[in-house]
């Protein structure tokens, strides 16, 4: 979409879509009737209208509009250093932090206190050796004022394998989780888990140890008392998350699963409240947000993924179903 249109003639050309609220904003393509979205102008953007909305345009301008401390949730994962080339123009690893820290510098404002943001990243191999641009990232992020709170770890059920001289296969990427204060919104209790298996065996027949805190023997200040799950179905997951890759109908190249933002949607978040995804692709986040009752907001510099994801979006049913 051409960056020219952004102008008041698009809102005039602009038609509203029923099943979604004020402010979610779609218009007619000249080629076909897949739906795609007005780039509104930076000065229209009002409280209220990034409430379950896709806007196509940078993030980093268009989030000077919305107010500070509005944004309950910025789950997101941008761009890796040198990928995407051919639909983000790539951003060299050497470059990275530069280029993120204005954007992020809008996330924190953006952010309320009780709020949470969740970076979805990984280091590339680059002349035979990991590149540090993620651990630079996160050494700057606490210089802006972030806390780097957590550092969760998604596991890669179904990676693809292969070969390499000195390594192998990647399984697993970053999900960095900071926040703006040291106490936020955590709902640990949505995100249980079964006990598993091995409780029925184990609680059975109880020792008198397992019925006081037994303290871990290399003195790392961890412990446990076995008899606390005696009766208990479900018990708090840990910081990895096991889920398969995705790929939304092969248009993305780089889709998370679904069950990946609803999980962190569920534990730092509320029904009604705000979700962004500043960069937003095929819609992943916003499709999570929807289906557990929160607020979206999404953002894309790429006209056709802002395309992608409003349809995906308006083919979304209630319960679930495509």
């Amino acid at each position: 979409m051409d960056t020219n249109t952004n102008n008041l003639d698009n809102i005039n050309r602009s038609y509203k879509i029923d099943d979604f609220k004020p402010g979610y904003m779609v218009r007619e393509s000249l080629l076909d009737i897949i739906p795609q979205l007005t780039l509104w102008p930076e000065q229209s953007i009002e409280t209220n209208f990034f409430h379950n909305s896709i806007v196509c345009g940078d993030c980093q301008e268009l989030l000077k509009s919305i107010p500070e401390n509005s944004v309950d949730l910025i789950f997101t994962s941008p761009p890796y250093a040198d990928q995407r080339k051919s639909t983000y123009g790539g951003i060299s690893a050497d470059k990275y932090v530069k280029w993120f820290l204005p954007k992020s510098h809008e996330f924190l404002r953006v952010l309320k206190p009780t709020g949470s943001f969740v970076l979805n990243i990984k280091e590339r191999v680059i002349d035979g050796e990991r590149h540090t641009y993620v651990i630079e990232l996160i050494l700057a992020l606490r210089e802006q004022g972030w806390f780097w709170t957590e550092e969760y770890m998604w596991h890669k059920k179904n990676s693809h394998p292969g070969k390499w001289p000195n390594r192998f296969r990647d399984n697993w990427e970053r999900l960095l989780h900071f926040t703006k204060a040291k106490h936020f919104q955590m709902n640990q209790d949505e995100v249980k888990v079964p006990i598993g298996d091995w409780a029925e065996g184990r609680l059975k027949n109880l020792s008198e140890t397992d019925k006081t805190r037994d303290n871990s023997k290399v003195g790392s200040g961890f412990g446990k008392k076995i008899s606390n799950w005696v009766g208990k179905d479900l018990v708090y997951p840990s910081n990895v998350v096991h889920m398969a890759t995705e790929c939304y109908n092969q248009q993305h190249s780089a889709v998370f699963p679904l069950a990946l933002p609803e999980w962190f949607i569920k534990l730092f978040t509320k029904e009604g409240d705000i979700v962004l995804d500043p960069f937003l692709g095929s819609g992943t986040t916003c499709v999570a947000a929807k289906r557990l009752n929160r607020t979206y907001f999404g953002i894309d510099v790429n006209s056709e993924y802002c395309a992608l994801a409003s349809k995906r979006l308006l083919n979304d049913k209630p319960n679930g179903r495509k």
